[in-house]
This record gives structure tokens, sequence and C-alpha cells, in this order.
């Protein structure tokens, strides 16, 4: 039995080098995948197989050899690592582990090795009615230039000047400004004296959003998603830049809608989808672009930072998207470090981390109503969106059990307030960004990590949100996609759902489910109908749909206002590239009456002449 000693070793090796590299990048397989190999080295070395030939002297005693036994076959000797006296099939086996280990190898030190520092990008963040923010990285010394038009328009107009710098790694936000609401753009990048610069190859295209003091109507679409790191699973060094979701959403953008795939008997029923798509408008990211600490961490360091941002970026799978999409970010704890509260601004590794975060995503962010804060608002259209910072101001862990905890601050708490006030009656649907879900039914360290951990603050905010119509809170991080509806006690108040949706491109484990169907806490509803009365417990947290598997999620969100007295929600989640799950949602009419704002009656062409004779938007209205 000694002799099976190495094949054990061995198998184990493998099997922890299969779930590090394809399902879980875990911390634990750096020290673990080299000990597990060395051991069936040592293994191997000293016990090596027996030889189950003849014994020596059998000429001696017998006429004839005794049979010889018959060993595993080839195959299993590679598949199994089982004992061999083929050194052929031994010295493969090794071969093969050594394979893995380098594979796991490339896995953990790519990171480290691929600086990105010559990457050259620019994208769109984000929008408004008259204006858009643009990054740029460009590493130069010389001053460059954005140059914009009317997508119908023939001539360039020279937009702001740019000046990259060491110091912000060479990437730089700028604003173009007097645009005109619902139009389409294009810009590209020059020299100073406006010679065209090779990248971008063709100009970057974008719309400004309609102009929402005239209240029109709303037909558009948005995606939602988190979590990413490249080449996870992992494919290959050949592929140490590709973000496979990335490459399955830029192939969702170009593709017709498709007809949903049901997984199992237990999902409901979808709609038919006869009428297209609108174009999805923006990418909302909710936080772990980047992971700081997966599989090891980098450490405090500005720089360590910033190259994993510019690892990103460089992907070409990424590129096929930013530059053809507004992507609108929230952080989570992976661009800081796992379970991050940030308590203490001069605590590492918040201001590494935070240089990074606001050069590469924060600054193209829409602007917080709070100076030099990280959530913010905006609006497209009569849809409102809220995004909040879940992370810089949330309360230390406490063993305390009365301690009133905090997830948001008070400033962001009382901005979060404002908001719904404001948007109450005067928007269709209300969209709630929370990096971390907002439902307490996800379980291990959930508890301690998402909302549920904050629970008097969870009810108070879930009591507003009970009273305004039509209020959608959106999610990620658990790297599972769930649909839940929060009820409310009152049925004179409004049903809340959530929608969290992650990863875009990460792990997932399988076989193991840590969502709750409902939650354990309900009150009783009362139902009279003509015959009888009816009391019915209902949950105030249950789960619409729950699909924990798929290395790649996202959701699409369709809103649909034409109809003021029956505002649509059309979900569609895609998993590993495939609609999987339809939802709709029929909201609260909430709108003041239709009125078309002037910008959207102007022809393109008039336009162009009005920027040519210097009547900008600001003027018209």
């Amino acid at each position: 039995m000694i002799h099976y000693v190495a094949p054990v070793f061995s198998s184990l090796f493998r099997l922890a080098a299969y779930l590090f590299l394809r399902v879980i990048p875990s911390r634990l397989g750096i020290p673990v995948l080299p000990t597990l190999y060395l051991l069936h080295l040592a293994a191997a070395s000293l016990f090596p197989p027996p030889n189950d030939g003849p014994h020596p002297n059998w000429h001696e005693k017998n006429h004839k050899p005794p049979p010889k036994k018959q060993g595993p076959s080839p195959l299993s000797v590679l598949f199994f690592s089982l004992p061999s006296p083929s050194r052929l099939l031994t010295w493969a086996t090794v071969s093969i582990n050594t394979v893995l280990l380098l594979a796991a190898a490339d896995l953990v030190v790519t990171p480290y090795l691929d600086p990105a520092s010559d990457v050259v990008f620019t994208r769109v963040g984000a929008v408004h009615p008259d204006s858009v923010k643009i990054l740029v990285r460009y590493p130069t010394d010389e001053p460059l230039v954005v140059l914009y038009r009317g997508s119908n328009s023939v001539s360039w107009i020279r937009g702001p000047q740019l000046h990259p710098s060491e110091q912000s790694d060479w990437a730089e936000t700028v604003w173009l400004q007097d645009l005109w609401p619902s139009t389409l753009y294009e810009y590209t990048l020059a020299y100073s004296n406006s010679t065209l610069l090779p990248y971008p190859e063709r100009p970057i295209q974008f719309r400004t959003f309609p102009d929402p003091r005239f209240h029109s109507s709303s037909h558009f679409r948005f995606l939602a998603t988190s979590c990413i790191t490249p080449n996870f699973p992992y494919k290959g060094p050949f592929h140490r830049r590709t973000i496979t979701g990335f490459e399955l959403l830029a192939n969702y953008l170009r593709s017709p809608p498709q007809e949903p795939l049901l997984l199992n008997d237990t999902q409901p029923a979808t709609q038919n989808i006869t009428a297209p798509q609108p174009p999805a408008e923006f990418l909302l990211f909710l936080g772990d672009f980047i992971y700081a600490d997966v599989p090891t961490y980098i450490g405090d360091n500005q720089e360590a930072y910033r190259r994993l941002y510019r690892r990103n970026y460089q992907s070409p799978s990424f590129r096929k998207v930013y530059e053809q999409l507004p992507i609108f970010h929230a952080y989570d704890d992976h661009e800081f470090i796992n379970n991050y509260v940030g308590n203490s601004e001069d605590a590492a590794p918040f201001q590494s981390a935070s240089d990074a975060y606001n050069i590469y995503a924060g600054n193209v962010n829409y602007d917080s109503p709070r100076l030099a804060q990280n959530f913010y608002d905006f609006r497209r259209g009569d849809v409102a969106f809220f995004v909040m910072d879940t992370r810089r101001y949330r309360s230390a862990p406490s063993t305390e059990p009365d301690t009133y905890r905090t997830m948001l601050g008070d400033v962001q708490l009382t901005a979060l307030y404002n908001w719904l006030h404001k948007v109450n009656e005067t928007c269709s649907f209300k969209f709630i960004v929370s990096s971390v879900p907002f439902t307490s039914l996800w379980t291990h360290d959930a508890q301690i990590d998402s909302w549920a951990a904050f629970p008097e603050e969870k009810a108070a905010l879930l009591k507003a949100f009970h009273s305004v119509p039509n209020v959608v809170i959106i999610s990620g991080d658990r790297h599972e996609f769930a649909a839940i509806e929060f009820a409310s006690p009152d049925p004179a108040l409004h049903t809340v759902r959530e929608i969290s949706t992650s990863p875009l491109s990460m792990f997932y484990i399988p076989f193991i489910h840590t969502l709750q169907p409902q939650s354990e806490a309900f009150f009783i509803r009362n139902v009279t109908d003509a015959e009888n009365a009816t009391a019915t417990q209902v949950p105030l947290e249950k789960v619409i749909s729950y699909i924990p598997h798929g290395n790649s999620k996202w959701s699409s969100f369709e809103i649909d206002t034409r109809d003021i007295n029956k505002p649509m929600l059309r979900l569609e989640t895609v998993i590993d590239g495939k609609p999987v799950y339809h939802l709709e949602i029929t909201g609260a009419p909430t709108r003041p009456p239709n009125f078309t704002g002037l910008g959207s009656l102007v022809a393109t062409n008039v336009l162009d002449l009005f920027d040519k004779i210097g009547l900008k938007p600001a003027k018209w209205f």
C-alpha cells in the first residue's frame, strides 16, 4: 500500500489545481499547491512502484516463468496517477503536475509582471442632457485636444485640452459641454494642432440623455453587473488579458434579442418577446472591478492598485465594451481588500486604493451632491438613480449586541432621503444601486458583509422605500443571481424589489447554494372575498427567482414609460451568454402629463447650424 502514497498526493494536487484554476482562486491555493506538488515528488522518489516481473531465481524452481501481473492501463496511470513500472509514464505524470503548477503560478504572478504601462484608451462616463465626461489615457508629455461633432456633421468642433501627466498615471477626465439633449455625437483625439492621433482608429460615439425638465416618456435599456478577473476561469498563458464576461457581453450588444432558455420546471413562464429592445445606453458596474487580494494581496502600494486597473483596460475583451458603452461605477470591497470597512481614511489601504479608483472610475462618474464623496445620483429622462457608497462609512463589526451600526453614514443617509423626496412623484422608476445585497436572505459571510449586518438602518430605509412607488434595488457581490420581493404589512404601501446579478467574469461555487427562499419574519394579511375571509402568512422577504450557477452574469433593464398609466420594467438576465430569465413589472403611474423638450423638436442639421453660429443649449433653454 505504501506505493499508493505518491498517487494519493498527486490526485489531491490535481484536484486542488482544478479548484484553484477553474472553480475559485482562493488564497489557500498558494501554500497548498506547492506543498502537495513537493509531497508527490518526494513520495514518488521514496516509494517507487514495484517491479511486477518474475523473481530472478524462477528458473531454479520452475520450468516456466510465473504469469506477469496485468498493470493499469496507460490512460488510467496518466489520469489517476496510479503506480506504474513504466518510467515513461511516471515522468509523464510528473510533467502533467508540473504544467498544472506552472499554470497556477501564471495566474498568481501575472498581475505583478504585466504592468500595462503603455495602454492607451478612452471611454465615456457620466452622461447628461448637455454634457458628458470623457476619460483618456495617453502616455505622452504633449498636450492633446478632444474633437467632437454631431454624428451627421462633417467638421470637428474643438473641445477641451488634455494635459496627461505621470502623476495621474497619464489619465485625465474632461468635460464635453454645450451639447444638445437626446443627440448622437462622436469624438476623437488629436494633438494640440488638431492632427488626429492614431488612437482611436474610429471616433467614439455617444448619445446625450433627454432633458428631464420636460417629463418626456422613456424607452431605453441599461445593463448591470459586477465582479471581474482576467483569465478566470483559467484558459492558459495566451489568455492573460482575456475577460470572458466582456467577450460575451460584447456579443450580446451586437446580437438581436434571443428567446429565453428555461433552466428547470421551477422557473416562471416568460413573456414572448415580439417588440425589439432598444439599444443599451449604459452599464452600471457595481464593484469588484479589480481584485486586489485574489488570489493574493498585492499590498498597500499606489502603483500596484493602478496596475490592476491598467491591466483591465488593456484587455481587448473590455475594449470591445467601453468603446461603445458609457460605464458608471460603484466600488466594493475588492477594490480595497476583502470585506473592507473604511472607518478611517488614514488607515491602509484607503489612500492607495482610492487614488487608483478615482483615476480610472470615480472621476468619470457623476459628481456627488456632497464634495469629495463617491455616492451620486443621476437622471435619465423620467427615471432616477441613486448609487450608494457601501464601504467608506460603514461601522466596524461589533460584539456588543445593542450597538447601532451604519452602512451609509449620516451625510450619505441624508442625501438618500432627500433624493427619495425629490423623485417620489416626479420620476417613474427609481433605482437604488447597492454594491452589496439589500436582502438578508443570503447566508454565510453575507450576514456580516451585506445589509443583513445593519438591521436598524435597513429597516428604516425599507420603510421609506415602501412609501415611494416603483422602487427597484440593484445589487451584486454574491456571484449568484436572485430576484427578491420585499412585502409591506400595509397594503396601501408599495412593494419593493431587488435584482442582484454577479459575477460578470469570476468564480461561482457549484453545489453550494447560500440563499434562503424566504425570511423567517412574516406578517398576517387578511383577504376577504364574497364568500369568506382568510388569513395568510406573508414573509417580509421572499425569493422570486434564484440562479446560482454561471461564471458570467448580467441583467438588462428595459424601461418603457410611453404609456403614462402603465410604466413597464422588463428584466432579462443573461448567464454565460444565454438569456435564461425574464420578469415584467408594471409600475404605478407617477409622472406629470407628457411634454416634449424643445431640444428634441429641432432637427439634427439645424442643431449643427446652431452650433456654427454659437447658439448653445444653455442659451436656447
